[in-house]
């Protein structure tokens, strides 16, 4: 049942999690922290020390791979920077000389965990991997995250580099809302061609769950000697997409088959309340417009769709015509007062007025606002 409240007001909130805990699904996982929430709202079904801070190994090329796609440009082919691929541990096979684009770089980041193409990622991005962390960083403090510090955009071992379970989850939701992001985290295998000259070589997923666990989508692994084992998975089933995170964890692919299987026990996708009889004035024909809401689903635990509540958010006055379809407002719908799922307003039909606005009442409408 959801909890219906009205008010004609405009409305800005930041969608956020919410957490909840049973013993049973805590004493089940092996990792020092870890956590499973649902991916679009944020919800927690499950956590076990994910305020921790920890070294998270080559999770941290989510956040190299997310600002190289969000850079742009990315089939453009460029040289390597000789230095920036003189890099320990992991490889996409870089030599001095070597023609890429970005785009090869994103294979290479995200499925073999190749740490010299994060480096050249970050030096083509941002001209050196310092000013790459600094982006890297300010990315972090933007989406919220409270806890993770970035050194090095590979995930190699360094003083400061850290985060939590908790964070990471949230990076990870961000990152699989990129539709380009989240077509290369669920290949299992990609053949390129790079290199001077360039020629096919094919790079292989380090990600043992697109394997393991039916429907799992992505998204990454790490290791290193101080951080141990470290994975990020995403599965999808009947509408529903989870993330699990497991930092410093013995026995990960095990461990996210069980915490996923638990999850999706947990969250189902519930269809929402869109009805709507509110209406809006239109100022100057002296008539009244209706608004509609398309059907829309949410996923959630059974306890959190009790608690679900929905606000309708519409102006008491719109200015100018209106045409059938146009966004007049949205429905919020909101646990523990954090909005979780918006679903626009469209007017029922078109309502035709003379253009006698004024000056200022142009330029609000120019930005959506009518009231």
């Amino acid at each position: 049942m959801v909890k219906i409240t009205a008010i004609f007001i405009a409305l800005a909130v930041i969608a956020g999690g919410f957490s909840g805990m049973t013993a049973k699904a805590q004493s089940a996982v092996s990792a020092v922290s870890a956590i499973v929430i649902e991916a679009e709202t944020g919800a927690v079904v499950s956590e076990k020390n994910a305020d921790e801070k920890r070294a998270m190994a080559s999770t941290t090329k989510i956040m190299t791979a997310i600002l190289t796609i969000e850079a742009g440009d990315l089939d453009r082919e460029f040289t390597v920077d000789s230095y920036a691929i003189m890099v320990e541990g992991t490889s996409m096979g870089l030599q001095q000389g070597d023609r890429v684009s970005r785009r090869d770089l994103l294979y290479g980041i995200l499925l073999p965990s190749g740490n010299d193409a994060a480096n050249a990622a970050a030096v083509s991005v941002a001209g050196s991997i310092s000013a790459f962390v600094k982006l890297m960083n300010d990315k972090a403090k933007a989406l919220g995250l409270v806890s993770t510090q970035f050194v090095t955009p590979s995930g190699l071992d360094a003083d400061g580099h850290y985060t939590t379970a908790r964070d990471l989850a949230a990076l990870a939701a961000y990152a699989m809302k990129n539709e380009t992001f989240r077509e290369i985290v669920c290949c299992k295998s990609k053949t390129l061609e790079f290199g001077n000259p360039p020629y096919s070589r094919t790079l292989y997923n380090s990600n043992k769950m697109l394997t393991k666990y039916d429907g799992a989508i992505g998204i990454k692994t790490g290791f290193t000697d101080n951080a141990r084992r470290c994975l990020v998975s995403a599965a999808e089933r009947n509408g529903v997409t989870l993330i699990a995170v497991t930092l410093s964890d013995a026995d990960d692919w095990n461990d996210h088959i069980r915490m996923l299987d638990y999850g999706f026990s947990r969250v189902k996708s519930y269809p929402l309340e869109t009805g709507c009889t509110a209406v809006t004035s239109v100022a100057g024909s002296g008539k009244s417009v209706g608004v509609y809401a398309n059907d829309a689903q949410i996923s959630l635990t059974p306890e959190n769709r009790q608690k679900l509540e929905r606000r309708v958010i519409l102006p008491r006055m719109v200015y100018g015509s209106v045409k059938q379809g146009q966004k007049l407002g949205e429905l919020l719908f909101m646990l523990d007062g954090k909005v979780v799922k918006t679903v626009p307003l469209l007017a029922r039909e078109t309502v035709e007025v003379e253009n006698k606005l004024n000056i200022w009442q142009k330029i609000l409408s120019l930005f959506g606002i009518y009231a």
